[in-house]
């Protein structure tokens, strides 16, 4: 079973799930994260992958965290694989990444500034991993399909599309759910970022802002509209995170937001709405 495959093995017909912290901060956390979500997922038969940057190299300011080094956060990304059996996913933000990434993790995650480059995309897709792209912040839609045919061109079929909300004024960004059956329109899974959809960006402190009360409410409006997967960014304090804390969500709060997310893809699926 291929990794795309993995994601649309629900017996129940439920959504998957792309959760982790935003950054590797160390081998402890990643594990602990990691075995408290494939708790609850297992228990609701929610087909999980394991996320975590090793790297972030989208930073507002100079002295920004970035990471504890490229090769050990790798082998932490893999060991989570090996120790719990899951898939896990990363970013990567250069051509010549994709290559080293791609011998530690399952999905290459192109990031949404990113997604128009055409060598960091092909060089992903020529790994063989499965891409997920998430949508330009400045991008309609429509206009995500010619990062998906750039992978297909590449030869590589296992390709998602991330909806990451659209840039709304200058220090706001806003979802539309239209853009969810438009891009399902391309033949692939399209995934929801309910946290990084409640970024608050361009502050004038250099750091980025978020709205986490709402990750609730966006995740609900995604399952109700129909939504492949979700993405979401978790940790035990995100106030002490070391990237984007402002618009994580508690790891304590995600099995009851699971919960209640699978009672309404159930809801769903018994009234027969796709």
């Amino acid at each position: 079973m291929n990794t795309l495959e993995y994601l649309k093995s629900s017996s129940s017909d439920n959504f998957f799930l792309l959760a982790g912290p935003c950054v590797i901060e160390g081998e402890e956390m990643a594990l602990d994260i990691a075995e408290n979500i494939c708790a609850i997922t297992s228990e609701l038969n929610i087909p999980y992958v394991f996320k975590g940057s090793y790297r972030k190299a989208n930073r507002s300011r100079i002295d920004s965290f970035t990471g504890i080094g490229d090769e050990k956060a790798l082998r932490i990304l893999r060991k989570v694989r090996d120790t719990f059996g899951v898939p896990v996913v990363t970013d990567i933000h250069t051509a010549e990444e994709a290559e080293m990434a791609a011998e530690y993790v399952d999905i290459l995650q192109i990031p949404a500034f990113l997604c128009r480059q055409t060598d960091l995309l092909v060089a992903a897709a020529k790994t063989g991993r499965m891409v997920n792209i998430k949508k330009g912040q400045f991008l309609s839609p429509e206009a995500m399909e010619h990062a998906v045919t750039k992978i297909r061109d590449a030869g590589n079929d296992m390709v998602a599309v991330t909806e990451r909300g659209t840039t709304f004024g200058y220090q706001d960004l806003i979802v539309d759910y239209r853009g969810i059956p438009a891009m399902q329109k391309f033949g692939v899974p399209v995934i929801l970022d309910a946290t990084h959809s409640l970024q608050q960006p361009n502050q004038p402190a250099g750091v980025t802002g978020g709205r986490p009360d709402l990750i609730e409410t966006i995740a609900r409006a995604g399952i109700a509209t129909g939504v492949d997967g979700l993405f979401i960014e978790t940790h035990r304090n995100p106030s002490c995170a070391k990237s984007d804390g402002a618009n994580m969500l508690p790891l304590a709060q995600l099995p009851t937001l699971l919960r209640r997310l699978s009672v309404i893809r159930a809801a769903i699926n018994g009234f027969g709405i796709s």
